[in-house]
């Protein structure tokens, strides 16, 4: 949130529109980083 609200400037409804490929394509990543793996992994540590 801090990436894309204070770094970004980009407003709530912009912020909470975006994919995580756009997310990390306006950070500068390379967009498709997640692995299955890795999304398996933050669904067990964040359950909700």
């Amino acid at each position: 949130m801090a990436l894309g609200l204070s770094h970004l400037r980009l407003s709530p409804e912009v912020f909470w529109a975006l994919t995580l490929p756009e997310l990390a394509a306006m950070a500068g990543g390379k967009p498709g980083g997640m692995t299955r793996a890795g999304l398996e992994g933050l669904m067990r540590r964040f359950p909700d």
